[in-house]
């Protein structure tokens, strides 16, 4: 587990390309009810997978931007693309707290009995080795671009063909897959019927820990917004959570 202690007020903030990050803010929400809780999903720029770094790191800084004038006192990155690429260079222009999402599954996995690891991500995350650099254990990387569109609802690809197009030859190689992207939890029952029940699924989100108890509000914000996205927002978080557009 990853643990960040504070004050007993903590507003945490959190960002992602879009819906994404949503599947980290709900593991939060249930873990930790008490807290506060501040999203924004960056929809205009999405995706994120496919950009060079000195862009990553721009729309990185403007998301951060944005949460500290929300008075955040930590900021997580609900993003398996920004967290590979960009963690060293946001924590030393920021003096807020700052916790990746990759960082704690490394942790887990190279703690853990599995041997051999597949992981699933964004081409941007793939094209950095940040899994393969830092696990010692056998590990496959898989780069899958076209499933973010397909979740957004932007594409309209067969998703359980993509999925297999993408898996099929990991199913006799490995112990567990890392859903190497936030967005990929959203799509889990479908990865499982493609690879079976013998091969875990590991979603980053379950590995952030907050020690930190706050006032238990929750504030979900969007670059783009529309009926797809509300819904889907709708089906991560319920019916009850309020999405806001902000100009960016």
């Amino acid at each position: 587990m990853y643990t960040i202690r504070g004050s007993e007020m903590m507003r945490v903030g959190l960002f992602d390309s879009g819906i994404g990050g949503l599947t980290v803010l709900k593991s939060l929400i249930k873990r930790y009810p008490e807290n506060d809780y501040i999203y924004f999903g960056d929809t205009l720029n999405l995706p994120y997978g496919s950009k060079n770094k000195e862009e990553l790191k721009r729309l990185a800084k403007k998301n951060i931007e944005f949460l500290l004038d929300k008075n955040v006192d930590l900021i997580i990155i609900a993003c398996g693309t920004v967290s590979s690429n960009c963690l060293d260079y946001l924590k030393e222009n920021y003096s807020i707290p700052i916790i990746d999402i990759i960082s704690p599954t490394i942790k887990e996995l190279n703690n853990n009995e599995y041997n051999s690891i597949g992981v699933m991500a964004t081409e941007a995350t793939i094209n950095s080795h940040i899994f393969k650099n830092n696990i010692n254990k056998t590990v496959y990387e898989i780069a899958t671009p076209k499933l973010v569109p397909l979740i957004e609802g932007v594409s309209t690809d067969n998703l359980n063909e993509v999925i297999r197009e993408y898996l099929e030859d990991l199913i006799d190689k490995i112990d567990v897959l890392v859903l190497g992207c936030t967005h990929y939890p959203l799509i889990s029952l479908e990865i499982k019927k493609v690879l079976g029940n013998d091969i875990k699924l590991l979603n980053m989100a379950d590995y952030i820990c907050i020690d930190n108890n706050g006032k238990g509000t929750v504030e979900i914000y969007f670059s783009k917004v529309d009926e797809l996205l509300i819904n889907n927002v709708k089906k991560i978080l319920g019916n009850t959570i309020k999405v806001k557009e902000i100009e960016y």
